[in-house]
């Protein structure tokens, strides 16, 4: 919105010219994302708190938590006006992109918001049932897939880009659709099985997604993308100003979701988060490295797949508690520092997904 109300003014205030820049929209959405989610989030717990829309913890979960009960949830819609705000006010709005992930983002939060509520609010302590939760996750993605590989006017690659190779690029064709739904509502679904602890998805989230925004900005670069060897993705370097506004809402929310956590953010912001770091991934044609720079949320959902299979099967566990950051917590390691050694462990992931650029 910025961008189209002030930019047009540079011919006769040279100033304005400033607004052409990605980079300097980026910093803007950064700072105006964290500024919302600081400001506004001692209001929001406070309603929470009024209302009465506190965490319900579970009886087989570790002893420790039952102390967090009551805790306001739902803390994931300040994320998203954060994000929604600053990425308005800051973004070329005219980048279909920004739509697309605007969208997906929204739609997300909106299932996790539902799932909440019923939980939460409804006193319906499963929430959504799994069919229909995964079934409102799966639309938004394959209407995401089908507009990317349809889309006549800027067509989209449906060729997959392996990390570590420059060659080898196999095309999915119409499987592309498929594999993009995938990546979203498994990244999704991933990052909500990580919310576990204070602060424990939401650091790793603002690592990728910074992550994403540096790879955003070199996939929309022409002279960037043909040096470094990646798919050049025309319009994609808008995506910086939301991957920045993530970044920003996401360091805002750490300040009340930090240990011991006044807030958390619920289904709302976890199906809405893993919903926007996939689809930054997606646009950017860096679909695969999630798998690295995303480490945290693979070893989560791994863990939970490895004990449910371990468990049918042969009747025994892997872990003494699924998602593997219980594990840790029921082995005796203080809560605090798990979380801190799984932020350690993101940045470096992150920092190592950034390197595949070179090692091609």
């Amino acid at each position: 919105m910025l961008y189209h109300l002030l930019y047009p003014l540079h011919e006769s205030v040279a100033v304005f010219n400033v607004f052409r820049y990605v980079t300097f929209r980026t910093a803007g959405a950064i700072l105006t994302a964290l500024l919302i989610s600081l400001l506004l989030g001692p209001v929001m717990i406070r309603t929470l708190q009024q209302l009465q829309i506190g965490q319900s913890i579970r009886d087989d979960g570790p002893s420790g938590h039952m102390q967090k009960a009551g805790t306001p949830t739902m803390g994931g819609v300040l994320i998203l006006a954060s994000v929604l705000i600053a990425t308005l006010l800051w973004a070329n709005l005219a980048n279909h992109f920004i739509w697309l992930a605007l969208f997906c983002t929204l739609w997300m939060g909106a299932v996790g918001f539902v799932d909440d509520y019923l939980k939460v609010v409804a006193g319906n302590s499963k929430g959504l049932s799994v069919g229909a939760k995964l079934l409102w996750q799966v639309i938004p993605s394959i209407l995401v897939g089908l507009y990317l590989y349809l889309n006549p006017v800027d067509p989209f690659t449906t060729k997959l880009a392996i990390p570590f190779f420059k060659d080898w690029m196999p095309d999915l064709g119409l499987g592309y659709v498929l594999f993009v739904a995938f990546v979203i509502v498994g990244t999704s679904n991933a990052v909500n099985l990580t919310d576990g602890l204070d602060g424990l998805a939401v650091g790793p989230i603002l690592m990728t997604a910074a992550a994403y925004t540096i790879l955003a900005y070199i996939a929309g670069h022409a002279g960037i993308a043909h040096y470094l060897q990646v798919v050049f993705v025309r319009g994609s370097s808008e995506l910086t100003v939301f991957g920045g506004a993530i970044v920003g809402a996401s360091l805002g929310f750490l300040w009340y979701n930090a240990y011991p956590a006044q807030l958390f953010m619920g289904d709302t912001g976890s199906l809405a988060l893993g919903a926007a770091v996939a689809i930054l991934a997606v646009l950017v044609k860096s679909e695969l490295l999630l798998l690295i720079v995303g480490g945290v949320f693979v070893a989560e959902a791994v863990s939970v797949i490895m004990q449910v299979f371990s468990y049918r099967t042969t009747g025994r566990r892997v872990f003494r508690m699924a998602p593997i950051h219980h594990h840790y917590e029921l082995s005796g390691i203080a809560e605090p520092k798990i979380i801190v050694r799984f932020w350690i462990i993101s940045f470096i992931l992150a920092l190592l997904s950034l390197t595949t650029l070179k090692l091609r």
